[in-house]
Order: C-alpha cells, then sequence, then structure tokens
C-alpha cells in the first residue's frame, strides 16, 4: 500500500476477525498506515456480532479481546466533526447505491484520502458518479 492515510469500511474489518484470514489484521496491527473511520463501524460489527462468532468460531471473550486490539489501530471520528458539505456529498454519492456507506464516504471526502472497501457495488456506483477516492 502506498497510502499513508485510508478510511477503512466495516466489510474490511469482518475478515480480519476470523483468526485464518490474517492478512488483513497483520497489516492493520503492523503497517505504518493511519486507519481512520466513523464511529459507526463499531456499531455495524456489533448488529453482526452474532454472525461473525458463528464464522470465526471464536468465543465471546475472545472475539472482545481481537476486537478491542482491533479498534486500537483506528482513530474514529464522530459523524458531528465532518463538515456538512462533506455529509451531504457523500449522501448524494451513497444515494440509490448503499446509503448506509454515507459516514464512510464523507469521512474520505472530509479527510480527502482514499476509502478502502471490498465492496463492489459500492466502488462501481461510486466511480459511475465520478468519486476516485477509492482504494
Amino acid at each position: 500500500m502506498d497510502h499513508k492515510i485510508l478510511v477503512i469500511d466495516t466489510n474490511i474489518i469482518f475478515p480480519a476477525l476470523i483468526p485464518q484470514k490474517s492478512k488483513i489484521r497483520n497489516l492493520l496491527f503492523d503497517s505504518d498506515i493511519k486507519f481512520y473511520a466513523p464511529n459507526f463501524l463499531i456499531y455495524e460489527i456489533y448488529a453482526h456480532k452474532e454472525k461473525i462468532l458463528k464464522s470465526s468460531k471464536l468465543n465471546e471473550h475472545n472475539f472482545y479481546i481481537l476486537f478491542n486490539n482491533i479498534l486500537e489501530c483506528i482513530r474514529f471520528v464522530p459523524m458531528d466533526l465532518i463538515d456538512m458539505q462533506s455529509r451531504h456529498k457523500a449522501y448524494e454519492l451513497c444515494k440509490g447505491i448503499d446509503e448506509k456507506d454515507t459516514p464512510f464516504v464523507a469521512l474520505a471526502i472530509y479527510l480527502d484520502c482514499p476509502l478502502w472497501t471490498g465492496d463492489k457495488t459500492l466502488k462501481k456506483g461510486l466511480l459511475k458518479k465520478g468519486f476516485k477516492l477509492l482504494y
């Protein structure tokens, strides 16, 4: 990776929580890249916690330990710190694709850095609308 700052989408964190898939986790822990995310990422992880526990075969205690370690690698930005112009532009870009990704796109616009997402539909839709801050 040649970027020093990235906004990281929740779908990149999911594989990092599965012990057998450690490439992303290793990158989070051993990289000089600064990862940013909106606080919404934490909500999304908790919303899918049962699915993650089942897929990862982690018990709840080990899930929380690993999740906490991953959270320490990410700088979180509350939505109210992101200017209204960035939030509005992100909403317009995500409308018709996936509005739940608005906080991530807004943060990428606000920080003027790429969004790292594994969501191919989102990437394709954003590119079609002229958004190029994608990793």
